[in-house]
């Protein structure tokens, strides 16, 4: 069973874990029996820093406590890059008595055998990583009966050319001035918006103050994000920057989906009101996306060390892809209400502009969907981690160009062409409208 969690947990980290923004980190492990617990994944340059300091061990066999140096030494942290990461999982399977602190594609760091003697049981270790790399650093207790008490305090880091610390991994030090660049753009887009609100303020309608909103939220999201990581590039802690992200993250997303739902229901510019049905999609997306943020903090505050971290992981990708998919219908609704619409109220030409408005939109939200969850992911899985930050560029462009063409499509605007049409219009649109090319 040990060896079937040890080749669970190596797949996670193929699969789910991140590179970690290794802020300087203390842990407390209490009674904890798992054969391997990886603390932190780093990409290192040839500068690259380990200081481990491990202190209060205590380990406890099934059958009596025992002192952290007793027996052989099969309790220990060791460094593995992610190329070795399947010759490790080969190892464990052909053989189920196999330590991983005895495997040759694994760098051993120490092991309890190196502590000092109690009652104190510490050790300070640190090291040069001579080969740059992405590694992981894991503990391992090859003892099936064995449970481990201790207090572990991380610190990784890679050294610039004036000697200085940089906590952030090699593929991620560009994240500051990214973030920060992003969030000028979107204060210039939320005063480029009040400004055409202010010049169409006969057409200004509720969801228009709602999508401003949702511009400073996203502005303020990624002021705070910027200033997060420079704290932690800087000094290996985020001051508080990480609360503010996380807030400012929560509204932005609530409200980010909530735009979508509303803006595909048409509220507010086309009917004061909302239905029975699309009120149920908004009581459905908003405490899921309490669930999705209340994930995401876990995710990143704490670790891949707790025992529920993969757990976390999946419930968010869980939730997330139920949202995705529950903001498509209002805007789904919306296209067949205005196709039946068209065949009863004798205003073809205004009902093809507006059919043709909500394809557009259904066709982009899709894209943006498709692109920051499947295209992004693939950039992350085949990027070196040297250009990690290109994912995060790749993701930031597109969620720009979506709010873009969103705000664009639904811009407060007097004279819409959408909705100025002439009689000859109106005939052709009648044709139009019998096409079937508006189906889904």
């Amino acid at each position: 069973m040990a060896r079937i969690d040890l080749v669970l947990l190596l797949l996670s980290i193929l699969t789910l874990l991140p590179l970690c923004a290794a802020e300087i980190k203390s842990l407390q492990i209490t009674s904890d029996s798992r054969p391997m617990i990886l603390f932190e994944k780093f990409g290192f340059t040839h500068t690259g820093q380990i200081v481990i300091t491990v202190t209060s061990v205590a380990v406890s066999h099934a059958q009596s406590p025992a002192g952290p140096g007793a027996g052989p030494p099969r309790l220990g942290f060791f460094l593995l890059s992610e190329d070795s990461l399947l010759q490790v999982l080969l190892e464990i399977q052909q053989d189920s008595t196999f330590c991983v602190l005895d495997s040759e594609h694994a760098r051993r760091l120490f092991t309890f055998r190196d502590l000092s003697p109690p009652p104190h049981s510490s050790i300070n270790f640190s090291a040069p990583v001579v080969s740059p790399n992405e590694y992981s650093i894991f503990f391992t207790n090859c003892y099936g009966d064995t449970s481990v008490t201790m207090s572990v305090r991380t610190e990784l880091f890679n050294l610039d050319r004036d000697g200085s610390r940089d906590y952030l991994p090699a593929g991620q030090t560009q994240l500051p001035a990214l973030y920060f660049a992003f969030s000028l753009s979107y204060f210039v887009f939320l005063a480029y918006w009040i400004r055409t609100s202010i010049s169409n303020r006969k057409s200004v309608h509720q969801i228009h103050f709602l999508m401003a909103g949702l511009l400073l939220m996203k502005a303020l999201n990624l002021l705070c994000a910027a200033e997060d990581k420079h704290y932690v590039k800087v000094t290996g802690t985020p001051h508080g920057w990480d609360v503010l992200f996380y807030l400012f993250q929560f509204i932005r997303v609530v409200l980010l989906f909530t735009v979508i739902v509303l803006v595909g229901t048409g509220w507010s510019f086309l009917k004061p009101f909302l239905q029975e049905r699309e009120k149920k999609v908004l009581m459905i997306v908003i405490p899921l996306q309490v669930l999705a943020n209340v994930a995401s903090i876990v995710i990143g505050e704490t670790g891949p060390f707790i025992r529920d971290w993969v757990t976390w992981n999946q419930v968010f990708l869980l939730v997330d892809i139920v949202c995705c998919c529950a903001i498509i219908f209002p805007i789904v609704w919306s296209i067949r209400s205005l196709r039946e619409t068209s065949k009863t109220d004798g205003k073809a030409a205004r009902n093809l502009a507006k059919l043709t408005l909500f394809r557009q939109f259904y066709i982009v939200v899709i894209g943006y969907l498709y692109f920051t969850r499947i295209v992004v992911f693939a950039l992350k899985t085949i990027a070196s981690y040297k250009y990690q930050w290109v994912s995060n560029a790749a993701e930031e462009t597109a969620s720009l160009a979506f709010y873009a063409v969103m705000f664009y499509m639904f811009r407060p605007v007097e004279k819409n062409e959408y909705f100025v049409l002439d009689e000859e219009e109106e005939q052709a649109a009648e044709m139009a409208l019998r096409d079937e090319e508006f189906e889904l």
